[in-house]
């Protein structure tokens, strides 16, 4: 990479909105052993916006409670400690993502691909050793950033590596080197490291592909996720091939792309889920 294009990609990066304090906070109780279900009830009581938006999820007929919660408290006895903070996620997600970007790109679309990765990733993570379902998650939900990030900041080029790829049904990430010289996992590794994500996280979006490759429990499960939610069709993040998985992949998971799907069972809940969290 020049020095010219780093620092043109920096500037991307710093362009960026950083995550609300309050999502700064979950991240940090994510990582810690010895957090409970009331730090993290505190932390969204003093965030007005991500409480309403996680009540309006919570009370949505999805969810069929027995009652009406009113409460961040209750919402946490009902559905659990980890989806509170997934949604909590998801709603900073979805708050720093463009209104509009002069690329064309489809950020609707790209949102139920990102939160149905999100989903299948932390599936998958169970069975697995060593990847933690929560981390899965995250890293589902942020594996495309880097594409909002050529979006919003490098439009033409980021439009024009889209039609080629969908003219040629070729790779996006090819596609982006060829016009930008950096394809999306490298600048959405630069956006995970200045919003202070932990190292694994970084790293499993830095080498989310076959070409840079490295073969951890945490990035298998992202990898496999990203590759089931393509060749299902559940959102578009503009790249219209997927990968089969390669054989590291398959013997962390025990089997084929095919094989893991149908072992899965069925994947409408993780999709619907995904619909609901983007309606947000």
């Amino acid at each position: 990479m020049t020095p010219e294009l780093s620092q043109r990609l920096s500037t991307a990066v710093d362009g960026m909105p950083a995550f609300p304090k309050s999502v700064q906070r979950i991240l940090e109780l994510t990582r810690d052993v010895n957090s409970t279900p009331k730090d993290l009830v505190d932390v969204i009581d003093k965030d007005p916006v991500v409480t309403v938006k996680i009540l309006k999820v919570v009370n949505s007929a999805y969810y069929s409670l027995p009652r009406q919660i009113t409460s961040i408290g209750h919402a946490v006895v009902y559905l659990g400690f980890n989806t509170i903070k997934n949604l909590a996620l998801s709603i900073a997600a979805v708050g720093v993502l463009p209104k509009d970007n002069a690329s064309g790109f489809d950020v609707q679309q790209y949102l139920l691909h990102s939160l149905s990765t999100a989903g299948l990733a932390k599936a998958l993570a169970q069975k697995v050793r060593d990847a933690d379902p929560m981390d899965c998650f995250i890293a589902g939900l942020l594996h495309d950033f880097g594409k909002v990030v050529f979006a919003q900041f490098m439009p033409q080029e980021f439009r024009s590596a889209l039609q080629a790829c969908q003219a040629s049904g070729g790779s996006l990430h090819e596609a982006l080197q060829e016009r930008i010289g950096a394809d999306h996992v490298v600048v959405g590794a630069m956006l995970v490291e200045k919003w202070r994500f932990a190292p694994e996280l970084i790293e499993t979006i830095r080498h989310q592909h076959i070409s840079n490759f490295k073969d951890t429990d945490m990035i298998a499960c992202v990898f496999a996720a990203n590759q089931i939610s393509k060749k299902l069709q559940f959102g578009f993040a503009g790249n219209p091939t997927y990968d089969e998985f390669p054989p590291s992949v398959q013997k962390r998971l025990g089997g084929t792309l095919d094989e893991v799907i149908s072992g899965m069972g069925d994947l409408n809940p993780i999709f619907e889920e995904a619909r609901l969290f983007a309606k947000l």
